[in-house]
């Protein structure tokens, strides 16, 4: 018969458990791989994320050969999470995501969630709104829908037992010219995932009356 401690150990990790014991990691082991089919589980939970008008702008380039993350590592200012982690996934946003309207709100109609009618004003409705963006506009929403889901990632890869890092600290121009990266798409963050071999440092938080104001600010 197996014993409490052994069944505890099976037990799927406590969400606030996960929240509480993320930390960012910057040494990891460079022996661990993790199977792209887990790698697409873990993106494709990330995907849950809210986005404006649900549609869903963020890209993933994973990017996990060896040769390409040394290709990154000066890109990234010599971090050497960048070529000690599992991967590096630089978190994108499509300024065109609106191209992909009519597919996500048929997906809608298909599951039942909406009737034929509704998708289609919602399309026309989101297609003339987001294609007449002004470029500013378009790239702010990108950057908070890529935050949404960049956030949502690395709470989802701890709770498999992955560890990761976001990374803002990097040459977006030299980086979108060496990995082909279009005008289409903004960089947003690089986050590096694997297995620490040192564990993140525990970080505090500001006393939550000094971040919080109710209904007036000081």
């Amino acid at each position: 018969m197996k014993n409490s401690q052994t069944i505890q150990m099976l037990e799927p990790p406590i969400f606030l458990d996960v929240i509480k014991e993320r930390r960012s990691v910057r040494k990891y082991d460079p022996t661990v791989q993790i199977p792209r089919e887990e790698m697409t589980e873990i993106l494709e939970l990330a995907t849950l994320a809210p986005s404006s008008s649900n549609l869903q702008p963020w890209r993933f380039l994973v990017i996990d050969k060896p040769e390409l993350k040394q290709k990154l590592l000066p890109i990234a200012y010599n971090q050497q999470q960048v070529v000690e982690a599992s991967a590096v996934i630089a978190v994108l946003g499509d300024v065109k995501s609106y191209k992909k309207a009519e597919k996500i709100y048929d997906q809608a109609v298909e599951a039942g969630f909406m009737p034929a009618d509704t998708a289609k004003s919602f399309i026309e409705r989101t297609v003339g709104m987001y294609s007449s963006l002004p470029p500013e506009v378009a790239r702010r929403i990108v950057y908070t829908d890529g935050g949404l889901i960049s956030m949502q990632l690395m709470l989802v890869a701890r709770s498999k037992g992955y560890d990761t890092v976001p990374m803002g600290g990097y040459d977006q121009a030299k980086f979108v010219e060496a990995f082909g990266v279009s005008e289409q798409y903004v960089p947003v963050m690089l986050i590096a995932i694997g297995k620490a071999t040192e564990p993140g440092h525990p970080t505090t938080r500001l006393p939550i009356e000094d971040v919080v104001f109710f209904n007036e600010m000081p």
